[in-house]
């Protein structure tokens, strides 16, 4: 009997699929840029760190289970921008819901990192490790993952690449869009991933955090 569940077939899937002569190159930029992220944004990194423990204590780092390139499952950590014991209050919520709630659960600070997307730098780690690249489908919890591959057949895909800092789905729609929508833009970038898609995703992705991070620094608090 075939005891593989739906998403166990998933995994099987994505690590059968062939990989793309395009997909060392994109590689080798992730090590070099994420190696020069870090070392250029330490000080920032050093700054937030600080503001995180002086205004709401620590943990600074917030860590959590991803589903990687392959059905790997890896520890993406980020900038803790909620309050303490905000994972397991938000724990059962995706899409709109999850925004929804989580406003009333950010800190000060947390909420303006979050609002410049300056807490996903950590996750700059997480790319010179292997665990992400740079450009690619947002990671996804664990529990949501079968959720969500019974609901678009076509979810298993996104496990073919690994999971991005940032990706087509971010830059073109806000966060609020449906999964089937992100769905769609991961899927345009996995078939057509090139070197020259990747650093236009990220050069569209700075400018969007620049203005993000204008933002924010005037708009008060709330």
């Amino acid at each position: 009997m075939d005891t593989e569940t739906l998403a166990e077939r998933y995994e099987r899937l994505a690590r059968e699929a062939p990989r793309r002569g395009r997909d060392a190159p994109l590689r080798a930029l992730d090590l070099v840029l994420s190696a020069f992220f870090l070392l250029v944004s330490s000080p920032l990194l050093a700054l937030i760190a600080l503001a995180i423990v002086a205004t709401d204590g620590r943990p600074v780092l917030y860590r959590g289970e991803r589903v990687g390139r392959g059905g790997r499952v890896f520890t993406m950590v980020k900038f803790r921008t909620l309050q303490r014991g905000a994972e397991e209050r938000l724990g059962p919520y995706l899409g709109e819901e999850l925004v929804r709630r989580a406003s009333a659960e950010y800190t000060p600070v947390g909420r303006r990192l979050r609002a410049a997307q300056l807490d996903e730098l950590p996750q700059l780690w997480n790319v010179l490790r292997g665990d992400m690249s740079l450009v690619g489908p947002r990671p996804i919890r664990p529990i949501f993952f079968e959720e969500l591959a019974a609901e678009l057949p076509a979810y298993w895909q996104r496990l073919v690449v690994r999971p991005g800092l940032t990706g087509f789905a971010q830059v073109r729609r806000e966060y609020e869009a449906s999964m089937a929508e992100k769905l769609a833009h991961d899927l345009e970038w996995i078939a057509d991933r090139s070197v020259r898609l990747y650093l236009r995703t990220l050069v569209a992705t700075a400018w969007r955090v620049l203005r993000q991070s204008a933002r924010s620094l005037v708009r008060p608090a709330d």
